[in-house]
């Protein structure tokens, strides 16, 4: 009873300390907190709003804000308000598989090309400084270009150019870790070079590569909305908002709704992003 009690005591400290470190970094609630409604926004969509983000009505086109449609109404009639709520899950896709494939490659590269050095250190970084030598945005152009215009070939350039972020990003967290004390003690206990990587290189560098993925998921979002706007991302109905910015940019003088609100959704969505990761960057930084 007595180790019970010690082991929830503990669980309970513990849990006080993990909140008040929290609540010491504001930015991690109200990065959090916007990124939280965004996603709980994309789940409940459709009991936010009743209508169809792809049903047009040609009665009620160019509508400004009004108690029926939020938003207003866009050039087809359809409800602005339904399609930005349902175009948070567009964007929350984007980012999920853009990161995830881009930290998938880059991460396992740049830990080989760290603990291994040499030759094939060298061939990793060339391919690196290659994709580098162009701008993000230029880059993913080009592969939309060759790919065609859908938003899957975007999801696959965005990642493309985001790789060289993750692997320059695991070689240097690798150079750093692999002479600590741990790590040479596991090289001469003739622990695999595999199980070294993966148990005691991944892991303790698992922290900042959480950071660049949230502040990366920020330049994702901007990079699929500009592809997007000038369509070489998704294509109409899809309710994506760099798509939407570009359709209503026809309409400014008529119905700036059309642009406005899918902008304002971008730049809280990124905000949100940025904030968080500045936040979590001082959270797990070790030296504090």
């Amino acid at each position: 009873m007595a180790s019970v009690a010690t082991s929830t005591n503990t669980g309970t400290r513990l849990g006080r300390n993990a909140l008040r470190r929290m609540l010491a970094h504001p930015g991690l609630i109200i990065g959090g907190g916007l990124i939280a409604l965004i996603v709980l926004l994309a789940v409940i969509a459709p009991l936010i709003t009743s209508y169809d983000p792809y049903q047009q009505d040609l009665m009620q086109t160019m509508l400004p804000p009004a108690f029926d449609h939020l938003f207003g109404t866009d050039d087809n009639g359809r409800d602005i308000f339904a399609r930005v709520i349902y175009g948070a899950r567009i964007s929350l896709v984007e980012v999920t598989l853009s990161v995830g494939l881009a930290m998938i490659i880059g991460v396992p590269l740049g830990i080989l090309s760290g603990m291994t050095g040499g030759y094939i250190d060298q061939a990793i970084m060339w391919c690196m400084d290659i994709l580098f030598a162009f701008p993000g945005v230029v880059l993913a152009i080009l592969i939309v270009s060759v790919l065609g215009s859908n938003l899957v070939n975007l999801l696959i350039a965005i990642a493309i150019f985001s790789v060289p972020v993750y692997a320059r990003l695991s070689r240097n967290l690798t150079l750093g870790l692999k002479d600590m004390e741990y790590v040479e003690a596991a090289t001469s206990l003739g622990i695999s070079r595999r199980r070294i990587m993966t148990h005691y290189i991944l892991l303790n560098a698992i922290g900042p590569i959480i950071v660049q993925s949230t502040l990366t998921a920020g330049t994702v979002i901007l990079s699929a909305a500009s592809l997007s706007f000038l369509g070489l991302g998704a294509q109409p109905p899809l309710p994506e908002w760099g798509a939407m910015m570009s359709d209503g940019r026809n309409y400014l003088g008529l119905n700036i709704y059309m642009s406005l609100f899918p902008g304002l959704a971008i730049m809280i969505t990124v905000l949100g992003f940025n904030i968080l990761g500045d936040a979590l960057r001082d959270l797990l930084d070790p030296r504090k």
